[in-house]
């Protein structure tokens, strides 16, 4: 999953003069885009649920076999090169969600999950200081502290139900996801859903290896043939709705208007997981959740705004010095 928080419609525009771009959503977009991060968001649920029938990273495999395929049949290959397509498929396919399946499997919380992966904030603005030497500004270093401040406090409040493994598990999910993002900010002008589905025949041969190596070659048999149609469901889902469909409608609106105006609804993704898991599973919210989730989503926001913010506190503090001197 490329970072729809910070994706500035860098893959969403083929090469050529881009068309002008509305910054205003209408009513039935909006309710589209809601619909879109509100799978994305949901979908961790359902990631709890499948991965007690089948195991993790044969779920995984099976997930991005059928994003590639037949998809692929009907996608032109993007002009990237391979080894773009595939550092975002290692990245994404067998780093993110291999380790964010396993992680679901009984050691954290799917609404802690969605929670704790959107800490590729604090990877992605430390990786682009590092490899892009882009300069560190003051609002990502707030965004940075809130962040782990959010995350220590989930650490210090592991159960039976979130461990520290599971924790763990979560933040190299997160660390994947940042990293694909930075492979796919490289891909700027490319169709992409092209390049997600492309990325993925780099995903699907080490997830096979490693569904052999961990769960052995009998467990395709026995977990494949008595699959019942719900749980095909469900893993036609992970490709279909949550891959084909939500990324063909996020690459369909940012080819028709900014990114500042659609890319914000992202923000919502962990608001959907939590919600979704304490309805539907029961998980608990105490207070302490609650905070940890309040100050990755300020993380999130301050990353999302903080330059337009700066740049209005700027504005107004000029316009003051003006008006006094």
């Amino acid at each position: 999953m490329d970072d729809p928080a910070n994706s500035n419609s860098h893959a969403h525009h083929e090469h050529g003069a881009r068309p002008v771009l509305s910054s205003s959503l209408s009513f039935k977009h909006m309710l589209l885009i809601l619909c879109v991060v509100g799978i994305w968001g949901t979908n961790f649920v359902i990631m709890k649920n499948t991965v007690e029938v089948l195991p993790p990273l044969m779920l995984a495999l099976m997930r991005f076999f059928f994003t590639f395929f037949p998809a692929v049949f009907f996608l032109p290959r993007p002009k990237v090169a391979l080894t773009n397509l595939m550092g975002y498929g290692l990245s994404i396919g067998v780093v993110q969600f291999g380790c964010l399946y396993v992680a679901v499997n009984g050691h954290i919380t799917p609404g802690l999950a969605s929670l704790v992966v959107q800490s590729q904030v604090i990877f992605t603005i430390g990786m682009s200081v590092y490899f892009n030497s882009e300069r560190l500004r003051a609002y990502q270093l707030f965004a940075l502290v809130w962040a782990v401040i959010g995350l220590l406090i989930i650490g210090l409040h592991t159960d039976a139900q979130t461990s520290l493994i599971g924790l763990a598990l979560t933040l190299v999910a997160a660390l994947g996801w940042a990293t694909g993002n930075l492979f796919s900010k490289r891909a700027y002008g490319v169709n992409m859903l092209s390049y997600v589905v492309w990325s993925t025949a780099f995903s699907v041969p080490p997830l096979f290896v490693l569904s052999i190596c961990f769960d052995g070659v009998e467990s395709f048999s026995s977990h494949l043939s008595p699959m019942t149609w719900q749980v095909w469901l469900a893993v036609l889902w992970q490709a279909w709705g949550n891959t084909i469909f939500c990324y063909g409608i996020w690459g369909w609106l940012l080819a028709r208007y900014t990114a500042a105006s659609v890319t914000p609804f992202a923000l919502l993704i962990p608001v959907f997981g939590i919600g979704a898991s304490a309805l539907i599973l029961g998980e608990t919210l105490p207070f302490w959740k609650l905070a940890a989730a309040g100050l990755v989503i300020t993380a999130m926001l301050l990353n999302t705004f903080g330059a337009k913010l700066f740049k209005s506190f700027q504005g107004i503090s000029d316009m003051n010095s003006k008006n006094g001197s």
